[in-house]
């Protein structure tokens, strides 16, 4: 545990005061929780309803990554458990799954929501996604959901991405990514970090970072928020910035929700 910032302590504290409230990542369930659609329903039916009630996520990683019994899964940013959950269910007894995330509270959560379904193949770190508490070349695919938007430096998290996986092995992550610039006081609000918004950096920069520490077949396929997804958002804001200054416009263009794969060469 060697990475801490300012961003990183807001984050934490967001989320922490989350899964304490039992509230969403972005002060409304709209866009986090899985009644929005998120995930095919036949999905979610294999885990108690609280557990499937409770996502921090922008979008459904575990049918992007069309995982297989037997591989290693590593969850970037875990939160409560949730992806991990389905991710251990589809990999079976012979696969094995690890989430990391930097919230205390979180880890606490998604051990005892893997405990209460009897889960043996999941585990949860403690660490921070551009230091991975991880072995190189271990992983076979690697999964996030609307967690690498919060990082200050993407591309280490890349970087660290590219180092776990082995040879052949898979990227398959939902994030929020930008498609014209956002309004600077969003881009300047510190508290917008631990939102659905602010982190979140051009679509082609976040492939180029990709490709640059060495990620090939790179695909990214947006999802566009509707305009109460994105007003949920930004009223989570509106304590620290001008909510008037801000064209809503602008905004509703400029973000969406992307599924992202890519592979490292074999």
């Amino acid at each position: 545990m060697t990475t801490n910032t300012p961003i990183h302590e807001t984050v934490r504290e967001h989320y922490a005061e989350r899964i304490k409230n039992s509230a969403s990542c972005c002060g409304s369930d709209a866009c986090c929780s899985p009644e929005s659609s998120l995930y095919p329903v036949d999905l979610l039916t294999t885990v108690p309803s609280d557990i499937a009630s409770t996502s921090y996520g922008c979008g459904d990683p575990i049918t992007l990554a069309s995982l297989k019994p037997g591989q290693t899964v590593l969850d970037l940013g875990s939160g409560a458990g949730l992806d991990c959950i389905l991710a251990a269910q589809k990999v079976g007894e012979t696969g094995h799954v690890i989430g990391v995330d930097m919230t205390p509270e979180m880890i606490e959560r998604a051990q005892a929501n893997a405990k209460r379904v009897n889960l043996k193949n999941v585990e949860f770190r403690h660490g921070y996604l551009e230091n991975l508490p991880v072995e190189s070349n271990t992983v076979d695919v690697i999964i996030s959901n609307c967690v690498i938007n919060l990082s200050p430096d993407k591309e280490k998290v890349f970087n660290e991405a590219f180092r776990v996986l082995a040879p052949g092995g898979k990227l398959a992550v939902s994030d929020i990514v930008t498609d014209g610039p956002l309004p600077e006081a969003i881009k300047q609000s510190l508290s917008a970090w631990a939102g659905c918004v602010a982190g979140a950096v051009e679509a082609e920069d976040y492939v180029d970072m990709m490709k640059s520490v060495g990620f090939t077949d790179v695909t990214v396929t947006p999802v566009f928020f509707d305009k109460e997804t994105v007003d949920s958002a930004l009223a989570d804001m509106g304590d620290v910035i001008d909510l008037k200054s801000i064209s809503r416009d602008d905004v509703y263009k400029a973000i969406y929700s992307a599924k992202i794969t890519a592979y490292k060469p074999a």
